[in-house]
């Protein structure tokens, strides 16, 4: 299908943001924006968001995908991704504006982009659903946990460890140090009550609750060989409250093994963009 790409600027309060839309002949009428995690900019890593936009174009679904405030091409200050609320809400603005025919959008993120769009989604009722991929829920006894269950399991598989062993190269003291750290991290005692009256609530409450208002559908796709991910899915099993979020008839999760952080091989992203497009076409 031919598409037309399109490169945009919009104000957000005082700063002009950029971005690209990718724009098919005979556009769907449901659009996905793309809420970049970390500190990346529109294309992502290894032209991540660029082949992504450019995919759901072809497959008839308007894309559109922007630098946030302090990154990339756009102006102001830098900023944490639980501050980019203006911006999701000016890009939606424009995207709306420069594809008259949308009805909604998708929010699609990854990372921490992906804890921005599901914490930013209850507030904006043009948001239709959320595309989720390697959610970033980190609490420091979280990352503890998942580092024991999935990276000391995998290690102690490797044979790269048993020849360093075997060659004399190992260092067993750091190695007890780093595991006891992680143990003190996952199971010691937390700080008391009174000294967390005036903080946030940890991350992955606040996700919870931010996912539990939001009344549309939720696509999560996590990777099986990155700690991100397999953080966010210890939560079902650690909290039956997220247990029963995450199986509610609104939520299509998907794993895909093997798969790193940005799921950077060809084919990983290729089943990402086939996951997505048919979740979306099954709206």
């Amino acid at each position: 299908m031919h598409l037309e790409e399109r490169a945009l600027s919009f104000a957000c309060g005082a700063s002009w943001l950029y971005g690209v839309l990718s724009l098919p002949a005979r556009p769907a009428t449901r659009g996905v924006l793309i809420v970049v995690g970390g500190p990346q900019v529109r294309t992502g890593s290894h032209r991540q968001f660029t082949l992504l936009a450019r995919s759901l174009a072809q497959a008839g679904i308007p894309a559109m995908r922007f630098d946030y405030r302090g990154m990339g091409d756009s102006e102001g200050a830098p900023r944490d991704f639980e501050q980019i609320e203006d911006d999701l809400r000016a890009a939606i603005d424009c995207f709306m504006a420069q594809a008259p025919g949308l009805e909604d959008v998708v929010l699609w993120g990854l990372c921490d982009g992906a804890s921005a769009a599901a914490m930013y989604a209850p507030n904006d009722a043009r948001v239709a659903g959320l595309a989720l991929l390697n959610p970033w829920v980190r609490t420091e006894d979280g990352a503890a946990r998942a580092t024991l269950k999935h990276y000391y399991r995998s290690r102690l598989l490797a044979p790269e460890l048993w020849k360093k062993i075997a060659s004399g190269r190992f260092d067993a003291r750091q190695a007890a140090t780093s595991f006891a750290a992680q143990v003190r991290a996952a199971f010691g005692p937390k700080a008391p009550a009174a000294q967390q009256a005036d903080s946030p609530a940890p991350l992955p409450e606040r996700m919870h609750a931010a996912l539990q208002r939001f009344g549309g559908r939720v696509l999560v796709m996590l990777s099986g060989a990155d700690l991100t991910a397999q953080e966010f899915a210890g939560l079902s099993s650690g909290s039956r409250d997220w247990e029963r979020l995450l199986a509610g008839p609104h939520v299509t999760r998907h794993t895909l093994p093997g798969a790193d952080h940005t799921c950077s091989r060809r084919e990983w992203h290729e089943q990402v963009v086939a996951w997505t497009a048919a979740w979306l076409r099954a709206a």
